[in-house]
């Protein structure tokens, strides 16, 4: 199923095994082309580095971190330390908090230069990730398909996350089902994604 149609914000968009929910207009259309602006300049991106089969692997896509406190942040082998919040950071926290009514102590940036980045099937499950905890995703720029795929069944649903929207993950989403950004040749602008998580 990839949502070309009006979501209810309350309907979930998982069939089984989760929760997922989607809010489409969170941020306005010249908002969140205000914010692309805004962090592509004001984020000191860097290179994503992967461990993968003992190699050092350094991917397209660029990526922040930011958290309370120095909280470290590991996957695929790598470590990040939490840089301070900025105020245009704090903002999108604040607000996200108040929509969601949970609390959110980090935030992994993406960058994506255009439709050639991506993201391979993966889940949130990282031991550093609070179990079961919330996961909310803004995204900026470029519209982009996202797919979720259940462990078991391999049942498969998409969605378009377009500009300004928010993506929340919640319950035992992250242990049955993974999700990827998908490739695609015909994207030729930037998205950028801010993943606000709860670590331990």
């Amino acid at each position: 199923m990839l949502s070309l149609f009006p979501i209810e914000e309350n309907q979930n968009l998982l069939p089984y095994d989760g929760e997922v929910f989607y809010y489409r207009n969170f941020i306005s259309l010249n908002e969140s082309q205000h914010l692309l602006e805004t962090l592509t300049t004001e984020i000191p991106w860097k290179h994503d580095e992967l461990i993968i089969f003992g190699k050092l692997i350094q991917t397209r896509r660029k990526v922040a971190w930011y958290a309370d406190d120095s909280i470290s942040y590991t996957y695929s082998g790598r470590t990040k330390i939490g840089l301070p919040w900025t105020p245009t950071l704090s903002l999108l926290k604040s607000a996200i908090e108040n929509k969601v009514k949970s609390y959110f102590n980090g935030c992994l940036l993406n960058y994506y230069h255009d439709g050639q980045d991506g993201a391979s099937w993966h889940a949130d499950d990282e031991k550093s990730i609070r179990p079961k905890s919330c996961i909310a995703s803004i995204s900026l720029g470029a519209a982009r398909k996202f797919d979720f795929k259940h462990r078991q069944t391999q049942e498969k649903v998409s969605i378009l996350l377009e500009p300004g929207s928010l993506l929340v993950m919640l319950g035992s989403t992250q242990e049955h089902w993974i999700h990827q950004l998908p490739k695609s040749k015909k994207i030729k602008d930037p998205r950028l994604n801010l993943t606000f998580r709860q670590m331990i």
